[in-house]
């Protein structure tokens, strides 16, 4: 029987955070051990690993680790393949459903460490108008940010276009490390699915904006380690996609702004 991706664990309300773990054909690539170190010392964050319509043995894996820490691990199984934008859509709305306080997600390859979590904790503790902390690749002095320069200037033309759109300075939207309160204003940001498989960060800032009228309760925090893995599933089609997509998103956001304006 297909496992409704609302219902929560039968301890899913003791966990306070949970974060998503979007997966598609990770059978060789997953770090189970290291989920499951985290677990150990961090018994107060939970994983939900959505396996989205892998090809592979994912499934079983998931499964497997699920089946060792069955209070802090939860899957989902999304078929067919829905794109990593649903995936985390699913995921969270899961972890919103557990009666957390904190939802977020990561990518499965931990090109960002899961050390990263408590840091995005501590924003969320240490400022409550805070909504959303998005980890954020920022090379400087004492922080270990270890990725190509292709990528680097890639992104940082790809984070142009978005803060253009958005009117809005953010430096990183892409990267996998994200956290929300969860609120009001985050299950509507999950309600409906994205148009975009890929920027759906794009798409999430703009809905938070649209929803609040104001960039105040999203914080951006310089991640001390990150780590480019060198096997980004975007292929170059994809990446210009992305780009008439923020220009779209741009284009929506303002129309909606401007309607929420206009009926105040």
């Amino acid at each position: 029987m297909p496992q409704d991706p609302l219902s929560g664990g039968v301890q899913a309300a003791a966990v306070p955070t949970w974060i998503v773990v979007p997966c598609y054909n990770e059978e060789h690539r997953l770090d189970g051990q290291a989920f499951e170190d985290h677990l150990r010392d961090r018994p107060e964050v939970g994983f939900i690993f959505v396996n989205d319509g892998s090809r592979d043995a994912t499934l079983t894996v998931l499964q497997a680790l699920g089946e060792r820490c069955p209070h802090h691990v939860q899957v989902i199984d999304q078929q067919p393949n829905q794109g990593k934008a649903e995936a985390v859509r699913t995921g969270m709305r899961r972890g919103l459903a557990n009666g957390c306080s904190f939802v977020g997600y990561f990518d499965a390859d931990l090109a960002t460490p899961l050390d990263a979590i408590e840091d995005l904790l501590r924003v969320m503790r240490d400022e409550r108008g805070i909504d959303i902390v998005m980890g954020a690749r920022v090379a400087m002095l004492g922080r270990a940010i270890r990725r190509s320069s292709f990528r680097h200037y890639a992104g940082r033309a790809f984070a142009t276009a978005a803060s253009l759109a958005l009117s809005l300075p953010v430096y990183d939207t892409q990267c996998g490390a994200k956290l929300f309160r969860a609120n009001d204003v985050t299950r509507d940001l999950v309600a409906r699915p994205f148009r975009s498989r890929w920027i759906f960060d794009v798409e999430l800032l703009a809905r938070y904006l649209v929803a609040t009228g104001s960039p105040a309760g999203i914080s951006e925090l310089p991640l001390r380690q990150w780590t480019d893995k060198g096997d980004s599933r975007l292929r170059a089609i994809d990446a210009l996609r992305a780009m008439g997509e923020i220009a779209q998103i741009g284009r929506e956001y303002r129309t909606q702004s401007k309607q929420r304006r206009s009926s105040r």
